[in-house]
């Protein structure tokens, strides 16, 4: 959050991890509003469901990380692959970025 600056919404499913006291301190504390889909309602979230499937079976899966810094770095660089390089059918073979940037002109 330091160097991000709060959010104004943190959106989460109902796991255990996301509905724990201690987690949910952390957001109250910042003053961010907590907001969970409905139980079994995976398809809210499709796209970030996808992004997770293609994270897991294109990177974890294949070069299981050797500790945490390994990890980070490892989806740090697979992010920007997936953002910056990696053309997405249902975006009219764009990348996600182009689709964002392009969709964000005035704001940006």
């Amino acid at each position: 959050m330091e160097e991000y600056g709060t959010p104004e919404i943190f959106n989460t499913d109902q796991g255990s991890q996301f509905t724990s006291p201690i987690f949910t301190k952390v957001l109250k504390d910042k003053q961010v509003s907590i907001s969970m889909d409905g139980k079994g309602r995976a398809l809210d979230n499709v796209s970030i469901e996808r992004f997770s499937r293609s994270l897991k079976q294109e990177y974890i899966y294949l070069n299981p990380p050797n500790g945490g810094m390994e990890l980070f770095q490892g989806v740090k660089r697979c992010l920007e692959f997936y953002n910056n390089e990696r053309k997405h059918q249902s975006n009219q073979d764009l990348t996600p970025n182009e689709v964002f940037y392009q969709n964000n002109k005035k704001v940006w």
